[in-house]
């Protein structure tokens, strides 16, 4: 299963970088409903397999972990860390 996440939630609010994303909005696309995850259970399900990207204008990036201190999510294209997430709606 691949879901998409549409928006972030940081905290704090007026934070702007990765290790702040707290929380995220997620869409599965043949189920179409909205879900909300905690950046730790999306860390889980991602390091468990799971496939998680956000969509822009040129198509789908994949979202990984970024194994820190503690771990946090973030885009990754073309062999790169990317902002897409950063890019997203906050809520």
């Amino acid at each position: 299963m691949t879901i998409y996440i549409t928006a972030v939630h940081m905290e704090p609010a007026d934070a702007s970088d990765h290790q702040h994303i707290a929380q995220v909005m997620w869409t599965e696309p043949t189920k179409g409903e909205i879900n909300y995850s905690s950046r730790e259970a999306v860390v889980d399900w991602l390091t468990k397999g799971g496939d998680a990207r956000v969509r822009d204008s040129h198509g789908e990036v994949s979202v990984g972990v970024v194994n820190d201190d503690p771990p946090y999510i973030r885009t990754h294209a073309d062999g790169r860390h990317t902002d897409n997430l950063l890019s997203l709606p906050r809520y």
